[in-house]
């Protein structure tokens, strides 16, 4: 007498069904994402800054935007594995709460270009002047491409304002003060200047 029951769960009934499947799969990889992620909520090490991190200022959030705008994270990352070879040549690996402001945060593991986390007070800003200018009159072997119109280009004042405001709104601790004086902050300020103020900024509390 055959007493299997067809509607039990087998290993053939799974692998032959494509949407059961799916649906198992994708279950499990949720379970298994909220194990690993829902905990980092609430430690204080991933949540809270610390000691000598605090949010950009006017110039330097303006300076950011550029980064990202200018795609600089496609060859840069800003994130130090806690690998010896990595450690030997950019510092201490870099920490979660380093990085409670950035939003989004730049972390990653490309390596067309060396990682900027603790590259803050490395070089003087003439040095980053001139590599923006043209890489190649500092590093010879460099790929990076030139960025010589933000010599010229002025930050406009009121974007200072708008970004601080959003993101005050996702817990960056900006004051009314801060985004009042935003504009002031950065009048005739180039993306240039800017972009160098964001660039010198990279891990100078850690240190």
């Amino acid at each position: 007498m055959n007493d299997q029951n067809p509607n039990k769960f087998t290993h053939e009934k799974i692998e032959t069904n494509q949407f059961l499947m799916i649906v198992l799969i994708l279950l499990v990889i949720s379970v298994g994402g909220l194990v690993e992620i829902v905990p980092l909520f609430f430690q204080k090490s991933t949540t809270q800054a610390v000691e000598g991190v605090a949010p950009y200022t006017a110039v330097q959030l303006m300076g950011r935007d550029i980064y990202i705008r200018e795609g600089c994270y496609n060859c840069h990352s800003q994130m130090i594995r806690p690998l010896m070879a990595e450690t030997l040549r950019y510092g201490h690996s870099s920490m979660a709460g380093e990085f409670v402001y950035d939003h989004p945060f730049q972390w990653g593991s490309k390596r067309t270009g060396p990682d900027l986390h603790r590259v803050g007070g490395k070089y003087s800003d003439d040095w980053h002047k001139a590599h923006l200018h043209n890489p190649r009159d500092l590093v010879p072997e460099s790929n990076m491409p030139a960025y010589p119109w933000l010599e010229s280009q002025l930050i406009d004042p009121a974007q200072g304002a708008k970004s601080m405001t959003a993101l005050r709104t996702v817990g960056v601790p900006y004051t009314q003060q801060d985004i009042d004086n935003a504009a002031q902050e950065l009048s005739n300020v180039t993306e240039q200047a800017a972009l160098i103020a964001y660039l010198q900024s990279l891990g100078r509390a850690f240190k």
